[in-house]
């Protein structure tokens, strides 16, 4: 083989690996890339279930002194302010998303129930602090709805971007996977049951 042939062989070389290293580099760009959007996604999805887990902590943090201002009133009602003490000390305890919705649902069916009783004790409807901590109180439900929306909404993303193609392989190789939404229980809906102790 003559020079000049080498010389072709060598740039035709040359080129080919250019176009490999050219394709790893863009490969390997879009991985980082990709891996990078992950990480914020995943970061997002945390602090807004931190704000979550903020509110649920000023709910508990408000639940004991309403409950001390009910027994000033109704000391007589502890199978109301026991369950709402359970279901507080079981929002206390809960870990995940899913233990924390289910948690909550269940403090919220107990604060319902107290609701119910507080009408049979105008005095303790009268009373400013019960007043302010139930106004304190219907402010951190709504932040929690704010905040749950907020998430699942971060949840959303994020798992749209576990499932989609090229992230799906991205997020399998890194160990990147779906996040749990912050699901109300079926029953959350339903109004409670009242009975006035009526004989119908």
């Amino acid at each position: 083989m003559d020079r000049k042939g080498v010389v072709v062989i060598l740039k035709k070389g040359f080129i080919g690996a250019g176009i490999v290293i050219a394709v790893l580099v863009v490969f390997g760009l879009m991985l980082m890339g990709s891996y990078n959007g992950f990480v914020n996604s995943e970061e997002n999805v945390n602090q807004s279930y931190a704000q979550i887990e903020n509110q649920l902590q000023r709910r508990l943090d408000l639940i004991p002194n309403l409950v001390n201002t009910v027994k000033g009133y109704a000391s007589h009602e502890k199978e109301v302010i026991a369950s709402i003490s359970d279901a507080r000390a079981r929002l206390a305890g809960a870990k995940t998303p899913q233990e924390q919705a289910t948690a909550n649902t269940e403090l919220t069916g107990a604060l319902s129930r107290l609701l119910v009783v507080v009408e049979n004790y105008p005095n303790l409807k009268a009373d400013q602090q019960f007043t302010q901590l139930m106004d304190e109180l219907a402010g951190t439900e709504n932040r929690i709805s704010v905040a749950r929306k907020d998430y699942n909404d971060q949840v959303a993303i994020f798992n749209k971007k576990v499932k989609r193609f090229p992230g799906a392989i991205i997020a399998n190789m890194t160990g990147f996977d779906q996040k749990e939404y912050f699901k109300a229980e079926p029953k959350a809906g339903e109004a409670p049951k009242v009975d006035f102790g009526g004989n119908g």
